[in-house]
C-alpha cells in the first residue's frame, strides 16, 4: 500500500513543508496499516479460540451423553408408543431430565446426593426396559442423601459405564453394586460390575468418562477428591472419594467471604 502510494507522488521538487506533510502521511499510513494487520490477526485468533472452545464443549458433552444411549432410548419409545403409551411417556420424561442435567452449564455446582441418585435411577429405568432381567442394580446407600452434596453427573456416568461395558456384553447379564458410605469428612461411592472375559483393558469410551470426571473433580476440589478404578478377576470397580466440609468449616468459610 505504501509503495503504491509513493509511486503516485509527482516528481517535483518539494519544500520543507511538503516533506513534513509526506512524512506525516507516511507515518499515519504505517500506523493505519499496523492497526489493520492487528485487527485481522486478532479476528483470526478469536475464530481459532472460539472453535477450540466449541470443540472442547462438544467433547465434554460427548463424554456425558453417549449417542448409543439416545438411539436405544428412541427405539424403546418407538416400540412402546402403540403397546404401552404410559411407559413410553415415562421414558420421554426420564430422558428429558437426563438431557437437561447434561446440558446444565453449572454442572460443577454441588447438588444433593438425592438429586444425583434420582438421575441414576432414571437412567437405570430406561436401560432396564431394554435389558430386562439381564440388568439388576443393588443400592447400598448408607448415608442420608438429603444431607450431603456432590457435583452433578459424577455418579451417573460411572453407572452408565458399568451397564454399557459390564452388563450389556454378557448374555446372562449381571448385577451392578452401588455402595455409598461416609467416612469422617469423606463421602465414598463405589460402583462395581461383572466383566466379560473378552474385555481385558478399559475401552476408549470408559477412559473418556473417567478422565472427564477426574478433571472435573480436580478443578473443584484440587487434591481433596479422587477417582480410582481397578479390574479384579471377573469384575470392574470404580471408587470416588469426595471431601465433605462440616458445619464449622462452612461457617468459617462464610466469615472469610
Amino acid at each position: 500500500i505504501l509503495g503504491e502510494w509513493i509511486t503516485m507522488l509527482p516528481d517535483v521538487p518539494w519544500d520543507l513543508e511538503q516533506t513534513g506533510n509526506v512524512s506525516r502521511n507516511l507515518i499515519v499510513a504505517a500506523v493505519m496499516t499496523g492497526i489493520a494487520f492487528r485487527y485481522f490477526f486478532l479476528q483470526h485468533q478469536l475464530r481459532r479460540q472460539e472453535q477450540a472452545e466449541l470443540n472442547s464443549r462438544i467433547q465434554a458433552l460427548q463424554s456425558r451423553i453417549r449417542p448409543h444411549f439416545l438411539f436405544n432410548s428412541m427405539n424403546i419409545i418407538a416400540s412402546l408408543i402403540s403397546v404401552d403409551p404410559d411407559t413410553a411417556e415415562e421414558v420421554v420424561e426420564d430422558l428429558s431430565v437426563l438431557f437437561r442435567a447434561s446440558l446444565n452449564q453449572s454442572s460443577d455446582q454441588p447438588v444433593l446426593l438425592a438429586e444425583e441418585l434420582a438421575l441414576c435411577q432414571k437412567y437405570v429405568h430406561i436401560e432396564s426396559l431394554r435389558l430386562d432381567e439381564r440388568l439388576r442394580v443393588n443400592w447400598h446407600i448408607n448415608v442420608d442423601p438429603q444431607t450431603v452434596k456432590i457435583p452433578l453427573l459424577t455418579l451417573q456416568p460411572l453407572l452408565e459405564n458399568a451397564i454399557y461395558h459390564g452388563i450389556q456384553p454378557l448374555p446372562e447379564g449381571g448385577i451392578v453394586e452401588v455402595v455409598i458410605d461416609r467416612y469422617d469428612n469423606k463421602l465414598v461411592a463405589s460402583i462395581s460390575n461383572p466383566l466379560s472375559d473378552a474385555i481385558q483393558t478399559p475401552l476408549q469410551g470408559n477412559r473418556m468418562a473417567l478422565d472427564n470426571i477426574r478433571r472435573r473433580l480436580e478443578a473443584i476440589y484440587g487434591a481433596g477428591a479422587s477417582i480410582v478404578s481397578r479390574k479384579d478377576e471377573g469384575s470392574f470397580n470404580t471408587t470416588i472419594s469426595y471431601p465433605l466440609a462440616d458445619d464449622g468449616d462452612r461457617r468459617n468459610r462464610r466469615r472469610r467471604e
